[in-house]
């Protein structure tokens, strides 16, 4: 008798503590997964600091004019990088200058977002400099596109927002040809709504999907595969957009990016601007959407295109780490990013 109340007893509780520890595990699941610090939205008064990571900024003055003429009549102040002009080959000041310069602005408690000057080539010789810890404890809007996607992919792992949209040498163009693409930069810094309808596309994958976004630009994406700043986008969805590279230079990126796992968990792919993509001897024999829907065949997550974000004027912002609904036909696709 008392054996058999012993076995019932262990039965009983294997059987409440395995419950309950189903029941835990399935309420963490339903939670959003919304774990990235948001840095406070701006406001009047505040000041974005101006600086310069990468490529070199010759004769790019008036551009920098206009950014700061911009923030201005927004309410806002600018502080521009001390090395911003400075010119080292191919950057914009040595890769100790470019850094200080972040550095100080990471640090400095009276910047409330940084906004990167041009892209071109030269983020990635600084990411190993840069000390993030007073950012984690008091995170603010990091902005930019295109090679700046190196620090969007290292501020997205230290478990930070940020913001993928037009650089002030984006003000190179007439203002009303790319009134959009202002116009979602001040909604994100500001804390607007964002949300995009996309032309539909027979190319698109349909489906609906819910997911931190994540990404940029490919070749940055594919070159940071094995570094602390390669991007995990298990449960994610992923954000991809290209300028001047061969198709096969893109199918080559997507193969790579595929053998190393990196699509096995994703839940979506949103592909923006594909630009001036050059024409080898060789042709390709399908469009960039094609090769792109073939390298992503294995899967079953929605793929969406003609998302205005890229090297095109219409570059529109968007909030990265951010939770989205996707939501993709064939007659169009929307983008709904979540405010918390």
């Amino acid at each position: 008798m008392t054996k058999n109340l012993l076995t019932i007893s262990l039965f009983c509780a294997v059987f409440f503590f395995g419950t309950n520890h189903y029941l835990t595990q399935n309420a963490a699941s339903e939670k959003p997964n919304n774990t990235l610090k948001q840095p406070p939205y701006l406001k009047a008064g505040d000041t974005i600091a101006i600086v310069a990571p990468s490529g070199i900024l010759k004769n790019r003055s008036g551009e920098i004019h206009q950014a700061q003429d911009l923030l201005k009549s927004w309410g806002l102040n600018s502080l521009v990088g001390e090395h911003i002009f400075n010119q080292a080959n191919h950057f914009a000041g040595t890769d100790d200058e470019r850094c200080e310069d972040f550095q100080k602005a990471l640090d400095d408690p009276k910047i409330s977002a940084i906004w990167c000057a041009r892209g071109g080539y030269g983020s990635v010789r600084i990411l190993d400099k840069l000390n993030w810890n007073t950012f984690k404890k008091k995170p603010k809007w990091i902005i930019g596109y295109s090679d700046i996607t190196a620090i969007h992919n290292q501020v997205h792992n230290e478990g930070v927002e940020s913001i993928h949209a037009m650089m002030c040498t984006s003000l190179q163009d007439d203002a009303s040809t790319i009134e959009e693409t202002i116009a979602t930069f001040k909604d994100a810094i500001f804390g607007k709504p964002l949300s995009y309808t996309l032309e539909g596309s027979n190319f698109n994958k349909t489906g609906s999907a819910t997911g931190e976004l994540v990404g940029g630009n490919l070749t940055m994406l594919h070159t940071m595969l094995g570094s602390k700043s390669s991007i995990d986008v298990s449960g994610k969805i992923l954000f991809i957009e290209e300028i001047g590279e061969y198709k096969y230079h893109i199918d080559r990126m997507m193969q790579s990016l595929k053998r190393a796992g990196y699509f096995d968990n994703c839940k979506g792919v949103i592909v923006g601007d594909m630009t001036k993509l050059r024409k080898n001897t060789t042709l390709w024999g399908t469009s960039v959407e094609q090769l792109i829907l073939d390298a992503l065949a294995d899967y079953d997550f929605p793929i969406a295109f003609n998302m205005h974000a890229g090297h095109e004027k219409d570059n529109r912002a968007m909030i990265l780490g951010r939770n989205v609904d996707l939501t993709v036909n064939t007659r169009q696709s929307t983008i709904f990013f979540k405010n918390y």
